[in-house]
């Protein structure tokens, strides 16, 4: 008889996995931070009069998620669409003067002010994107390593021991040329 251990879950965890799961690509996940950051600022300008606080507190948990929803190949795009959809969403509350002048000044004033937000945006979407292409490498290696100990199906192992058969035999030291191939010494394949 034997005793099957079963580890209990926590509810957190299980909470989390209702959430929805997508995979967007490095396009789709810059689009959808810079929506995102776009329309809370919007939002923070209208309820919140354009406060720094609330906007830097909501670019977090955007940039997080712009690193968790990305998908693996196109995992280097988070740290470079977050820091950009910083600058598209800021755009609403930079509070520039008149004139497209008064606008960029508003803009980068905006942007050297908020850069702290910006960095930790940042720290947190690359943090996230590195841990899952650590993870990704690991789960790749521990896939190639049980292919090489006899993972492989039996349909792609057997035309490697056919190759293997076919290789000729190589004769010994004193075999061929000394009596007559009488001595020759067949060689293990080896593997490649």
């Amino acid at each position: 008889m034997y005793r099957v251990r079963v580890r209990s879950v926590p509810p957190v965890v299980l909470a989390l996995r209702r959430f929805p799961n997508p995979r967007l690509t490095g396009i789709g996940a810059g689009l959808f931070a810079a929506l995102t950051m776009f329309v809370l600022a919007c939002v923070d300008r209208l309820l919140f009069d354009s406060s720094e606080l609330v906007y830097g507190l909501l670019f977090l948990p955007v940039s997080a998620l712009t690193a968790l929803w990305v998908r693996p190949a196109d995992l280097v795009t988070a740290p470079i669409s977050v820091p950009i959809a910083f600058a598209v969403g800021v755009f609403p509350i930079s509070g520039g003067s008149e004139g497209l002048g008064g606008q960029v000044m508003g803009l980068v004033t905006a942007l050297a002010v908020h850069a702290g937000w910006l960095y930790g945006g940042t720290l947190i979407a690359g943090l996230i994107a590195s841990v899952r292409k650590v993870r990704q490498m690991r789960a790749r290696r521990r896939y190639v390593l049980a292919q090489g100990r006899g993972g492989a199906p039996a349909s792609a192992r057997a035309p490697r021991a056919a190759a293997a058969a076919a290789k000729p035999v190589r004769a010994g030291a004193g075999g061929a040329a000394g009596a007559g191939g009488a001595g020759a010494v067949a060689r293990r394949p080896q593997r490649r």
